[in-house]
């Protein structure tokens, strides 16, 4: 008697899996309306969005170690498509193959929630190369780029010393995982050159881990 085998299930490589921490700050006063899918504080936001990767490959080319960071300003509501302005900066320790990887993820080509939440871009400003701090320890984050961009923020925790986080989000730049609800005591952009000049003390924040896979 014949025995029927079950066909081979076929393993699909992804094309890009990264895994890191967040550091995000905007204009709005705490709690950002933008995550939960409200008009920001004032009607706009201007905001930069920081991302390590501790672990990741992209079609292949290791990515590890790096950061990108996108500076923006949102003119209003967070979820209308081709809305945001956006200039782009990249770790300067990323070779070519890793930058050019890098940007293919996060500016769309390559699909999954990276591309989703490139839709919401309109304008590119531009793509420069800077040396990047981005550190996150003991809850604290610090992002610093050379003289033009620097954070400093810290969660806010529950009456038992839990960190207060949000969860289940109509908007999320780290979607499918909660959100470190924070307070940025120093957020200071200072990008002349693009039109992107603010500083803010004691405005939202917020932190959190991240795992895209597409």
């Amino acid at each position: 008697m014949a025995t029927q085998v079950e066909p081979a299930v076929q393993k699909t490589a992804k094309t890009y899996v990264l895994q890191g921490t967040l550091l995000e700050a905007c204009s709005c006063r705490t709690l950002c309306r933008c995550w939960i899918g409200e008009d920001p504080d004032g009607g706009a936001c201007d905001a930069f969005n920081a991302y390590h990767i501790d672990k990741g490959e992209i079609n292949g080319i290791d990515v590890s170690g790096l950061n990108y960071v996108q500076v923006v300003k949102i003119p209003g509501n967070v979820l209308t498509p081709k809305s945001w302005v956006r200039l782009t900066y990249l770790d300067d320790k990323a070779t070519p193959q890793q930058r050019e990887a890098i940007l293919d993820a996060w500016h769309g080509k390559l699909g999954g929630p990276l591309a989703d939440l490139n839709g919401l871009i309109g304008t590119d400003l531009a793509i420069e190369n800077m040396p990047i701090r981005h550190e996150l320890a003991g809850g604290q984050g610090t992002i610093a780029i050379g003289e033009k961009v620097r954070a400093t923020m810290a969660p806010y925790k529950s009456a038992y010393g839990s960190v207060t986080t949000l969860r289940d989000s109509l908007f999320s730049t780290i979607a499918g995982a909660p959100a470190y609800v924070s307070k940025a005591s120093e957020h200071v952009v200072n990008i002349p050159e693009h039109g992107m000049v603010w500083t803010f003390k004691d405005r939202n924040a917020i932190q959190g881990d991240f795992r895209f896979e597409a």
